[in-house]
């Protein structure tokens, strides 16, 4: 008989693996929203798919879900505090999370953060149930990336630059 899995274990063994932070942003209609993500992955390079795992009871899920469409923005690590904000820590701006914010839209209208290290801007091809999350598919219909800015790392529950992590 097998012994039922600790969650707090589990949280901890899934602190433990390195992740790039992000923040996904989408629009229906004149309403924005986003929220810190990392998970976050790649499926395909034809068509170039990426995966992004959102809960269905963050207020981004019912606007992907009508909208069909999102932006995976790649955090510089100089902005702990904008995934902070779209973490929901800073309750003070849950109802605009953009406002002081500057951004943009490319090709789906979702917002493009400005200072990111990178976007890839999608629009849903598929999606799948994943418990109390839903895996939303998502081909990239347009993306940049600015190699001078150095990734925002999540590593055993804190923020990280690369240069904080050991060579091998």
């Amino acid at each position: 008989m097998q012994t039922p899995i600790d969650s707090s274990q589990f949280r901890r063994i899934m602190s433990r693996f390195a992740t790039g932070v992000t923040v996904v942003t989408t629009r229906s209609g004149q309403e924005v929203h986003g929220l810190t993500c990392n998970a976050f992955c790649s499926i395909s390079l034809n068509p170039c798919t990426v995966m992004v795992s959102v809960a269905k009871d963050a207020r981004s899920w019912p606007l992907i879900e009508e909208s069909r469409l999102f932006a995976v923005n790649v955090l510089s690590e100089d902005q702990t505090a904008i995934s902070d904000r779209f973490a929901g820590r800073h309750r003070d701006k849950d109802d605009d999370r953009f406002e002081g914010i500057e951004w943009t839209t490319a090709v789906t209208g979702a917002p493009i953060l400005e200072g990111t290290q990178g976007y890839l801007d999608c629009r849903v091809t598929r999606t799948f149930d994943g418990g109390t999350h839903t895996l939303f598919l998502g081909e990239v219909v347009g993306l940049n990336l600015d190699d001078s800015r150095p990734p925002l790392v999540f590593y055993g529950s804190r923020y990280m630059g690369v240069d904080s992590l050991k060579p091998l």
